[in-house]
């Protein structure tokens, strides 16, 4: 009887302690799952992902993010990257309901032998707690966090399939080296897609989770590759692999690669501008975590090509007319210059093969140098003859005669190879410029900007001469108002007088008094002569007998300058604009009079593939056929509006040429491919300017200084800018055939003088293919009228083409001298 008592009064302490075991357990359910985060937001969970750039080839420029991730949805990770995973950190995954007993019983067993030997204890975390705890709950040591995130991860398995558990996992998780998810990890790991990892790649990648810092494959390589290893142990105890697999797979090396510099298309210019343009149209939280895929219209031959023609332009100028500046530093005396050097910060705008060097000795007429990594190199006289020291605008010292007049021992300097194609040969002495400018290249049918470098170096500046820069065009705006002469009756052939113009500007303002840049005057001359030779005293009565509201109109047309001032004074490229305006006018004219907008994207998809932004869009249907059955080519619509009359356009257009074959851009001609275009300088040669095209590209130059000074009295737009655009074409069209400029319909070509414009006599040597509008030709013995200026009342009179052409004089000007 009293065993029996005995019995039910410790059955009835059992029953009391279970009692208050539930009791406990449900306290604490209540306590720890009463302020808990709302699980169900995973539903609609999108994580902060990696904006890319792309180039037109599809090749990577830039990636733009606050956590470095790219999305993979969990059909599209491949198995043996889950596998790794599952074996590394969760095997029972598929079989438990959010927490693995059997894994918190061996990692109890585990931590008292860990107890044992003084080692770190191991957690038993499952996948579904370490999603709670990644997305809701944070990184809080503590016994609450755990019971918090056990009670997520009951629910979570109840609401969620296991596949979408895993696949939030597998995104979210930080990987190290600056890598949120696996895709991202493979990337700057490996350099390779998800598919393409090999199984020790994929067990590294799942070696990872635990301490990524502890495991870096290049600091901590035996570690790492130790942890590797013991993955590929799992994959084998869980069944995954074979015993050979595994043996083979341990005695992979581990080689981490960082994405190889040659896979980026650099443009630093170019990314930068398109960073600026979806961060206005998209906001900076869509650009930094958005995932945007964006196409860009970014051509990488012709981008680095660009980046190159205009540094070497930038350079020649400097070392003809910037002057010698000095060192960049000094070493101590008596220093290790090796070690001096080594220790330097890197300086902006030094790119290879240029290098910094310390001067170790002088001879009477040589410079002994030594770079950092301990080689020794001579600058001989012809590499350092150049270094004048400026004195002012057209002033410089004498050519050094000796090393010791520019440098001294202990300088430290920037040296390059004398000839590129020897670099073990002479070193040259060189000098970053001062002086900035900027290039575009352009697809003139379409707007794609193919090309955009807005200075010397991006890390110098990151001002962009291209885009942001307004300037001065001088006589690049001429062709302007030669359109709207033409296109208010004047034709290639009409005469106007070059002789002096003066004009009273009104009371207390001194006479306006023009003048050529020769400081001489020519006479009655064709329109096409006074784009060739650039002659001011033409244009400026040439936008006096049209009137300047309209020369203002076709600047604003164009897109060149909103509201241009109605003077004379802006006739002849007073006013601003910058140097992607210039380009995309000019591109208006060898188009055939077509408006289009200039672009630097194609394309842009959000995260989940969709388009959201497209330049081009023109419909077509019939585009969308998978396959083809006979059907013709699709018809697209032209929906560009008409800024200026196709046949005004060409007439430009040939007009323009010859500025390349007998004006003042005829150092291009050698070049034998057919190019047209316009040179432009300012007053004192603050602005110089090349703007011109092939029938298919469209390429604008402006080089000056960020402060606008003069640039040298010798310094125009055909010696300074010029040469920049030839080198650009040069490579640019190298190799392809040369495709005239289309004439369109309703054009005349006939043979005349190119002087005079007169019709060709048999034996006439300088004889062009003029065009014009059939009925305005020079007819055989007629003698043409000049545009002298003369103010009157019969306009026929003073140019010989309608009364439209002498329309709307200048009011308030006081009168023409």
């Amino acid at each position: 009887m009293r065993l029996l008592s005995r019995f039910f009064f410790l059955l009835f302490l059992a029953v009391l302690g279970l009692i208050g075991a539930g009791a406990a357990g449900l306290f604490g359910l209540w306590y720890f799952g009463r302020d808990l985060p709302d699980y169900q937001q995973l539903a609609n969970y999108e994580p902060p992902v990696t904006t890319r750039l792309h180039a037109g080839d599809g090749r990577l420029i830039a990636e733009y993010s606050r956590e470095r991730r790219l999305f993979v949805p969990i059909q599209a990770i491949p198995k043996p990257v889950i596998q790794a995973f599952l074996s590394a950190e969760d095997k029972n995954f598929y079989e438990h309901s959010g927490i693995d007993p059997m894994g918190i019983a061996r990692a109890v067993v585990q931590n008292v032998a860990n107890l044992a030997q003084s080692r770190r204890p191991v957690g038993a975390s499952t996948i579904t707690q370490q999603v709670a705890k990644n997305f809701l709950l944070g990184n809080e040591v503590s016994l609450g966090r755990k019971a918090k995130e056990a009670i997520l991860a009951f629910r979570i398995e109840k609401t969620f399939s296991k596949d979408k558990i895993l696949e939030l996992y597998l995104n979210e998780i930080y990987l190290g080296a600056g890598a949120y998810g696996v895709a991202a990890a493979a990337l700057v790991y490996f350099d390779k897609s998800l598919y393409d990892l090999t199984l020790p790649e994929a067990a590294y990648l799942a070696a990872l989770p635990k301490a990524p810092s502890n495991y870096h494959p290049v600091r901590h390589h035996d570690r790492a590759k130790a942890r590797r290893d013991w993955v590929i142990e799992r994959l084998q105890e869980d069944g995954v692999i074979n015993v050979e697999q595994a043996r083979i797979a341990i005695a992979a090396p581990l080689q981490a690669l960082a994405r190889p510099d040659s896979e980026l298309a650099r443009a630093d210019w170019f990314a930068e501008e398109v960073r600026r343009e979806l961060s206005q149209k998209f906001g900076e939280k869509s650009l930094y975590e958005g995932g945007l895929s964006v196409r860009t219209t970014m051509d990488p031959k012709l981008q680095g090509l660009g980046e190159r023609v205009l540094r070497d332009g930038l350079e020649a100028y400097d070392r003809r007319a910037g002057g010698w500046r000095g060192p960049l530093a000094k070493l101590p005396a008596g220093s290790d210059w090796k070690t001096q050097l080594s220790a330097m910060p890197p300086f902006a705008g030094i790119l290879p093969p240029w290098r910094v060097a310390a001067v170790l000795s002088l001879d009477n007429d040589s410079i002994s140098i030594g770079f950092a990594d301990g080689a020794k190199a001579e600058i001989a006289q012809a590499g350092y003859r150049w270094a004048r020291k400026k004195l002012g605008a057209d002033h410089f010292g004498p050519v050094p005669r000796a090393p010791s007049e520019i440098v001294a021992v202990g300088d430290v300097i920037i040296a390059s190879p004398l000839d590129p194609a020897k670099p073990q040969g002479a070193y040259a002495l060189r000098q970053i410029p001062e002086i900035g400018g900027g290039l575009v290249a352009m697809d003139p049918h379409t707007g794609r900007v193919l090309a955009l470098v807005g200075g010397y170096d991006f890390k110098l500046s990151q001002f962009n001469r291209a885009t942001q820069a307004n300037r001065q065009p001088g006589s690049a705006f001429k062709p302007f108002v030669y359109a709207a002469a033409i296109d208010n009756g004047f034709t290639p052939s009409s005469l106007v007088l070059d002789a002096p113009f003066v004009m009273d500007q009104g009371p207390g303002l001194p006479l306006w008094k023009p003048g050529n840049y020769s400081d001489q005057f020519y006479g009655p001359s064709t329109l096409r002569v006074g784009v060739e030779k650039s002659r001011n005293l033409m244009t400026v009565r040439l936008a006096q007998a049209i009137g300047m509201d309209k020369v203002s109109d076709y600047a604003r047309r164009f897109g060149v300058i909103d509201n241009l001032q109605p003077v004379l004074a802006m006739s002849l490229g007073a006013g601003e604009t910058t140097l992607m305006k210039m380009t995309t006018a000019y591109s208006e004219f060898v188009n055939g009079g077509k408006k289009i907008t200039p672009t630097l994207i194609d394309r842009i998809q959000n995260r989940t593939g969709s388009t959201i932004y497209r330049h081009d869009k023109r419909p077509c249907i019939d585009c969308l056929a998978v396959d083809w059955h006979g059907q013709g080519e699709p018809a697209l619509p032209d929906p560009r509006a008409q800024v200026l009359d196709a046949v005004t356009a060409y007439q430009i257009t040939s007009i323009l040429e010859g500025v390349v074959q007998r004006g003042t851009g005829i150092r291009i001609r050698e070049l034998g491919k057919p190019l047209a275009g316009k040179t432009g300088t300012t007053n004192d040669s603050m602005d110089t300017w090349f703007v011109g095209f092939s029938p298919d590209l469209a390429v604008g130059v402006f080089i000056g200084y960020d402060t606008p000074k003069d640039m040298g009295k010798r310094e125009t737009g055909s010696s300074v800018a010029v040469p920049v655009f030839k080198s650009f074409m040069a490579e640019a069209l190298q190799g392809k055939p040369n495709i005239q400029f289309r004439v369109p319909p309703g054009v005349r070509l006939v043979r005349v003088q190119a002087e005079t414009g007169e019709l060709a006599r048999p034996g006439d040597r300088n004889v062009i293919l003029e065009a014009f509008r059939p009925g305005t030709e020079p007819q055989a013995g007629e003698r043409s009228l000049v545009l002298d200026g003369s103010m009157s009342d019969d306009r026929d009179s003073i140019s010989g083409v309608g009364a439209s052409a002498g329309s709307a004089p200048i009011s308030g000007t006081g009168g023409l001298y």
